[in-house]
């Protein structure tokens, strides 16, 4: 089995940061991109940053600048740092991970179970 465990989220002020880690676990014999999405009440999930295993990053225009995706592949961890944060950030945070269970099978893309961020105006 494969989990990943998000953790992090919160309730903050405008303007305020959080950090969002995701640690993989279980069988995993490689990772290749990680992931951060999130979805709003009402609104279907959106992409928020991606970062491939060679650390190339990717992100929403809407955050690019203020938020920050990294990894600890040593760890199987992923992170997103929120800086400035907007009452239009608030959604529940959901990390992902395409990953190899072993080496004979093809990537998979695993989800966490979300975390909540809430950014008060």
């Amino acid at each position: 089995q494969v989990q990943l465990v998000e953790s992090g989220g919160g309730l903050v002020q405008a303007g305020g940061s959080l950090r969002l880690s995701c640690a993989a676990s279980g069988r995993i014999f490689s990772i290749s991109a990680m992931g951060w999405y999130r979805q709003a009440p009402g609104k279907q999930r959106e992409l928020v940053a991606t970062i491939s295993s060679s650390s190339r990053t990717n992100y929403k225009d809407s955050v690019r600048g203020r938020f920050t995706i990294s990894r600890d592949s040593a760890k199987n961890t992923v992170y997103l740092q929120m800086n400035s944060l907007k009452p239009e950030d608030t959604a529940v945070y959901y990390c992902n991970a395409e990953l190899r269970r072993t080496i004979a099978v093809v990537s998979t893309t695993y989800w966490g179970q979300g975390t909540q961020v809430t950014v008060s105006s």
